[in-house]
């Protein structure tokens, strides 16, 4: 399984915006499509956005259309999490995997969102 890292968490306020990063240092990653997820306390592990190997396609849920970004550049091992208009329902431990489903697991990198 190809191991990722994620960073760019931290705290910001309401409508403000945070990029996360998903980095890997194995040539591989481009063959995946890398999911992510996200868990805020006392809730289950939630779909954040989804990218194909090649970036053709594209998923988000609902809750984070229109205001979360997801992209990639294959040639930087590199997936971003371009996060817009943040509000507090978006308080979470965010995790990124080469996975096609929601996988809580891993570092993760926390994102506080609080006036």
């Amino acid at each position: 399984q190809v191991q990722t890292m994620e960073s760019g968490g931290g705290w910001v306020q309401p409508g403000g915006s945070l990029r996360l990063s998903c980095e890997s240092s194995e040539d591989t990653f481009s063959r995946y499509t890398i999911t992510w997820s996200r868990q805020a306390p006392g809730q289950g592990c939630r779909l954040v956005a989804r990218i194909t190997a090649g970036g053709e396609s594209t998923t988000y849920a609902d809750s984070v259309k229109g205001r979360f970004t997801i992209s990639r550049e294959n040639a930087n091992n590199t997936v971003y999490l371009q996060m817009n208009d943040l509000n507090m329902d978006d308080t979470a431990m965010y995790y990124c995997n080469a996975r096609s489903w929601v996988h809580c697991r891993g570092q993760g990198t926390q994102v506080t969102v609080s006036s």
